[in-house]
């Protein structure tokens, strides 16, 4: 099976779970089928099961490899897929590696004709040519060959050895994106409620947009001016400045969740997520107000392994929409998403004479060349350099 494939499968009981690799095309086509449900936890579409929805599907997608239940299933991949998952967990990397690399060795096997026992370099190969011919990104390719090799290290127990015919995809230098001080104001000033609050975060404190999302009542340090981000990238926590001007704007949102909460307690609800064995080591730790997300979501969900009704934090989307609306509406072309919130941070924080080691310790940059990047800034690049046409007054009209 294709890589691409669109999997049709048993969900909850009257759901048909639809994997649904990526296009705008095929989110435009989802759409328009009746009674369908995005689940943002999961990274999931399901629609009802029942025969006409089926033909929908069959109709929509009918130019994809479109795999229904009972229809000529791949092998099961189940048990290599735990391995890879138990060892991602192991090694505590993030929720995105293990999704990545758990979703990479499905593909894999998908596309390949026989167990991950039976499988060896060639079929490595073959595989990872397939994405050269779909003209994915350097980063892509190299994220699925670092995936396999794990996949089988630690998976299979056996490293694999030369792959031959497929080399390391070389990847695109490029500057980041960054706003000027007049265009973060012009987009943040379009913005309103939470996400202009989360927006203000990434680019007065330099967080990345997940860091935002996953920022808890007891990280804001209100009397040194700070905030903790925890398990930040790599795992590591750092400080960084807490703008004074979000000060009061923070207070009055945090008196709203706080309201929120209490609203759930007297529901019995208000549980949240609560990372590693804190749960189990502080069973009522995930009431607490300390614990609760600063930015929450609108809605429940049920875990699925304690069956807790709890409140997740808003999801970064809500966020990411927000933002292009506002660049759209403030006329501004460039590319930028919410990242460049914190490119403009680092850029803007070099502008203003700070030295690298400290925007090193505020990024949490773990070695300084990546911080290295922002001193494009002090070259001025273009901007320091008069240009021969305008020496020679080129610049009249024609």
């Amino acid at each position: 099976m294709d890589y691409l494939s669109i999997r049709v499968e048993p969900g909850e009981p009257g759901r048909l779970i639809v994997r649904l690799p990526y296009t705008p095309e095929r989110l435009a086509k989802i759409k328009t089928v009746p009674g369908r449900r995005w689940h943002s936890l999961d990274k999931y579409w399901s629609v009802p099961d029942d025969p006409e929805a089926l033909a929908g599907l069959s109709a929509l997608f009918a130019g994809d490899h479109l795999e229904l239940p009972g229809s000529s299933p791949a092998p099961a991949p189940g048990s290599a897929l735990d391995k890879v998952r138990a060892a991602v967990r192991a090694r505590r990397f993030s929720p995105h590696t293990e999704t990545a690399y758990v979703g990479w060795t499905r593909r894999f096997l998908e596309s390949a004709a026989g167990p991950l026992e039976s499988l060896g370099e060639d079929d490595v190969a073959r595989f990872l040519s397939s994405l050269t011919e779909a003209h994915v990104s350097a980063s892509t390719q190299n994220q699925a060959f670092n995936a396999l090799l794990f996949a089988f290290e630690h998976g299979l127990g056996r490293k694999l050895e030369r792959i031959e015919g497929v080399v390391r995809a070389k990847r695109t230098e490029r500057l980041p994106v960054v706003l000027t001080k007049e265009e973060v104001r012009a987009v943040l000033g379009r913005m309103r409620g939470a996400p202009r609050l989360m927006a203000t975060l990434l680019y007065g404190s330099g967080l990345r947009l997940m860091e935002c999302c996953r920022l808890r009542v007891k990280d804001l340090d209100w009397g040194m001016n700070q905030l903790v981000v925890r398990s930040g990238k790599g795992g590591k926590d750092r400080y960084t400045t807490l703008p004074s001007g979000l000060r009061e704007p923070l207070r009055t949102h945090l008196e709203k969740v706080q309201r929120q909460h209490r609203d759930d307690l007297t529901k019995g609800l208000g549980h949240v997520e609560l990372p590693g064995a804190l749960a189990r080591k502080y069973p009522n730790a995930d009431k607490e107000w300390g614990w609760q997300w600063v930015f929450p979501a609108t809605s429940h969900y049920t875990d699925k392994e304690t069956g807790l009704q709890r409140r997740h934090h808003l999801h970064e989307s809500v966020l990411q929409r927000a933002f292009r609306e506002a660049r759209i509406t403030a006329g501004i072309i460039k590319p930028a998403g919410c990242h460049a919130l914190r490119h403009s941070f680092a850029t803007h924080l070099m502008e203003d004479g700070y030295d690298i080691r400290t925007i090193q310790e505020l990024l949490g940059h773990a070695d300084v060349s990546t911080t290295m990047i922002y001193t494009h800034v002090l070259n001025r690049g273009g901007r320091g350099v008069q240009s021969p046409a305008d020496r020679l007054g080129l610049g009249g009209p024609p």
